[in-house]
């Protein structure tokens, strides 16, 4: 088998049918997503364990397989075509080879991805720290690119980003462009975060904050004159400034919370729902941190930070469900796919 040919075919077809992702595995056909639903490409043959080797090493190449080999797992990117760029993760099933890839969209606007303006203003801020929140797979990092590129676009700004792997690509405008990729130009996201401070960082950009000591420092950096832009895998705002707090030892919560009240400066939550015409459009929750939530944070009283977005649209605020309604009112989602999105049912009935 051509294994080059072979991977630039279905890359390819991922392409051409407008998917997000491809699987690759020992034992079966390939297999793409579109549009949320997995499609098995059955008139293409079964993949064997010979095959899986020889594709991720045509890939990565050997140094990396070999790195593969001992980790038994492994995150890279990749550039196809030069103007496609895919992220991978490889790992074993019961002894067998399987690749996840996931098509990363080239740079897009807000309004391109139909992301409320007001992160715009985000994007505008000296220092503070914003988060992107929410599932798998709900666009986190369209967004956090999105408002990258504004600010590269409007600013001159340092702009230094940390990510495992890198995914987004940035042609610098008016900033400086620093892109950091964990095990390849540092050894974790923390180690590059501590260095940030001897950089002369403005923006810094943290692709997933996976420990305590990486979110301790990047509140740190939000606190000294940094704009801080990260993602968690969470649900909603309530949830992550719970999670946040929770990944610290109890002798730290204390100071976590104040800190937190005091750099936080809202979280965005966002979910993709399946339109009506086809393909996908964003639902959203924000918080936009102001006095009466820096409280709620201070005082361990997250639990009535759901009640606060709900009736602050005067302060900025988005609730989800108003989100979902206002989509389905304008018809571009159904009143089913609201329900199945949304975390709060009972509350979306009740704006029917």
């Amino acid at each position: 088998m051509d294994y080059k040919k072979e991977i630039e075919e279905l890359i390819l077809t991922v392409i051409r049918e407008g998917g997000s992702d491809l699987h690759l595995g020992a034992g079966r056909v390939p297999a793409i997503r579109v549009s949320g639903e997995l499609i098995f490409l059955v008139k293409r043959k079964v993949l064997t364990k010979d095959d899986m080797v020889a594709i991720l090493t045509e890939i990565i190449g050997q140094k990396r397989y070999n790195q593969f080999l001992e980790n038994e797992e492994l995150d890279f990117s990749f550039d196809f075509k030069e103007d496609i760029r895919l992220r991978g993760n490889a790992f074993f099933q019961k002894g067998l080879i399987n690749i996840a890839f996931r098509l990363v969209p080239k740079v897009k606007t807000l309004e391109d991805l139909h992301i409320p303006s007001v992160l715009s203003e985000f994007a505008r801020r000296k220092q503070g720290f914003f988060l992107v929140v929410g599932p798998v797979g709900q666009g986190k990092s369209s967004t956090l690119s999105a408002m990258i590129n504004q600010i590269n676009n409007e600013q001159a700004r340092h702009i230094l980003t940390i990510e495992d792997p890198i995914e987004h690509m940035y042609i610098p405008n008016k900033s400086i462009i620093n892109q950091r990729e964990v095990g390849i130009d540092t050894k974790d996201f923390h180690i590059a975060l501590k260095s940030a401070f001897r950089e002369d960082a403005n923006v810094i950009l943290i692709g997933e904050m996976r420990s305590p000591e990486t979110i301790s420092t990047a509140v740190t950096a939000a606190e000294t004159g940094h704009l801080v832009l990260s993602t968690l895998h969470t649900n909603n705002a309530s949830q992550t400034i719970d999670r946040i707090i929770d990944s610290f030892p109890g002798s730290q919560q204390a100071q976590i919370r104040t800190q937190l009240a005091s750099s936080l400066i809202g979280i965005f939550s966002q979910r993709l729902i399946p339109r009506i015409a086809g393909g996908l459009i964003p639902a959203y929750e924000l918080l936009v941190n102001n006095s009466a939530v820096a409280n709620l944070i201070r005082e361990k009283r997250t639990q009535e930070i759901d009640v606060v977005i709900e009736t602050g649209l005067e302060s900025g605020m988005i609730d989800l469900n108003r989100s979902l309604i206002e989509l389905v009112r304008a018809g571009e989602i159904t009143i089913e796919s609201a329900y199945q999105f949304s975390l709060n049912p009972k509350g979306l009935e009740r704006m029917i």
